[in-house]
């Protein structure tokens, strides 16, 4: 054990980490980054298969990111947003104003993806209170859905793992069925159009009866990245923005993963053409650099909370390093490589060649879904794939398929039993190739393994 690993594993708790697990098995110290690659501190080179947890875009060590830190460093690390105003927020929010969707028209600024969302559902909530109708206090989402880990975002959560045990400390929300086909045990319902009109009637059921105590729903759009890539129907997204509307309920949009390029589209939204009342950024919007978060609002919202100071109609919600020069000077040389780059532009091929891989998985004995919606893809295992029979949870499989992968060169994460992978959007179709060729071959040692040791258990590296 080197004395980076025995410094972490005595003084740091991980996080989403089974610190047991974690301290019994060797741990890789990253030393630095090039590229799509990680470094460790024994010099073994590793592809980036999640993207640093699905942040990194423009890979690690990018020149122009780098010097456009740097330069600001030059000047000032940070600055209050309480009073003041410093170039770099300001030079961002007119990006991503020129880049979102038409109508959302101001930016909120916070640390993180979770802290987006907590802004957004405070907004919302104060928002119907400044219209005159505070009885619109509830919230709507979707089961097996995952905004963040605050108190607020982990109320329009539902995934039990993770949410159970907080469940006394949370405000009641109304949770429409989780939008994944293949997931799905209803009867009579035997297509994805079917299981879409399905879910919209179950939207609009509930709110013709109750939208007059509905403040706003929340989703994840096309993919419910933290639940395990769970893919929704073509349609859906654009379906329930028709019925927010019809019934006068804002929608928010939680874009923390599916932002930046990662669906084929700058954003996740544009698939289908629509416009939330908000959008929650984070993650890609500083290409992995810092930590930032910003709440997209349309003007209709923002215009309720300007009055006299004794109207008490201010957002009394801020963070210490709201607008953080660097994080900012980040993200605004992020989205000028977008540009220059002409990044969406080339992930087509790129698309193609998960999509082939992903086919091909779908023939693996222990596969039971392997799904992608552009540069995302997750991999689900079964134990029996036609009787949809997953494998005991003790075993870890999907783990042990991680840390297989590392041994030659990949690293990739599972959430239980569905490897994650997320590479960096200027990857090569060539190092995509590689990286998937690797996650193929290690399914394949581990599933061999499987065959001749049913009760066979793996170490996770996650230890999740």
């Amino acid at each position: 054990m080197n004395q980076w690993e025995f410094m972490d594993k005595e003084y740091i708790w991980h996080p989403f980490t089974q610190m047991k697990g974690w301290n019994e098995n060797k741990q890789l110290v990253i030393d630095h980054g090039e590229g799509v690659k990680l470094y460790d501190v024994e010099g073994n080179a590793y592809y980036d298969g999640i993207s640093s947890l699905w942040v990194n875009i423009h890979g690690h060590r990018r020149r122009e990111i780098d010097e456009a830190v740097k330069k600001q460093l030059d000047k000032i690390a940070h600055t209050t947003l309480l009073g003041l105003i410093n170039k770099p927020s300001a030079e961002l929010a007119k990006k991503l104003v020129e880049v979102t969707p038409k109508g959302l028209n101001k930016v909120f600024y916070s640390d993180d993806g979770s802290t987006a969302v907590e802004a957004a559902v405070k907004i919302a909530f104060q928002y119907w209170q400044h219209k005159g109708l505070p009885e619109k206090q509830q919230f709507i989402n979707l089961g097996d859905s995952y905004h963040g880990d605050t108190v607020g975002a982990v109320s329009v959560g539902n995934i039990d793992v993770f949410h159970k045990v907080y469940k006394p400390l949370l405000f009641n929300t109304k949770k429409m069925t989780c939008p994944s086909f293949y997931h799905s045990s209803i009867e009579g319902i035997n297509s994805e159009i079917e299981f879409r009109d399905f879910l919209l009637q179950e939207l609009e059921d509930y709110l013709k009866e109750n939208s007059d105590k509905v403040a706003a729903m929340i989703i994840e759009p096309l993919v419910q990245a933290a639940a395990g890539m769970l893919m929704q129907p073509k349609g859906y997204i654009k379906g329930v923005r028709e019925l927010t509307e019809k019934y006068n309920v804002l929608l928010i949009i939680d874009e923390v993963a599916t932002g930046f390029g990662r669906t084929g589209k700058l954003f996740a939204c544009e698939n289908e053409g629509i416009c939330p009342d908000m959008m929650c950024l984070s993650k890609g919007i500083t290409a992995g650099y810092m930590a930032l978060g910003a709440t997209m609002v349309t003007d209709e919202i923002y215009n309720t909370f300007l009055g006299e100071a004794a109207e008490y109609k201010t957002f009394y919600h801020g963070h210490s390093y709201t607008g953080n020069p660097l994080a900012c000077a980040a993200g605004v040389a992020g989205l000028e490589l977008f540009e220059k780059d002409d990044v969406i532009e080339n992930l087509p091929p790129k698309m193609a060649v998960i999509a082939e891989h992903i086919q091909k998985m779908n023939t693996m004995k222990y596969v039971g879904n392997a799904r992608q919606c552009g540069m995302l893809a997750g991999i689900e295992l079964m134990h029996d794939k036609n009787l949809k029979i997953p494998f005991d949870s003790t075993l870890l499989m999907a783990g042990g398929i991680c840390q297989t992968a590392r041994k030659y060169g990949l690293i990739v994460r599972n959430i239980g039993d569905v490897i994650i992978f997320m590479p960096p959007l200027v990857s090569t179709v060539q190092q995509i190739e590689e990286m998937l060729s690797i996650l193929e071959q290690a399914m394949q040692e581990v599933f061999e393994k499987v065959d001749l040791h049913s009760n066979i258990k793996f170490s996770d590296p996650c230890a999740f």
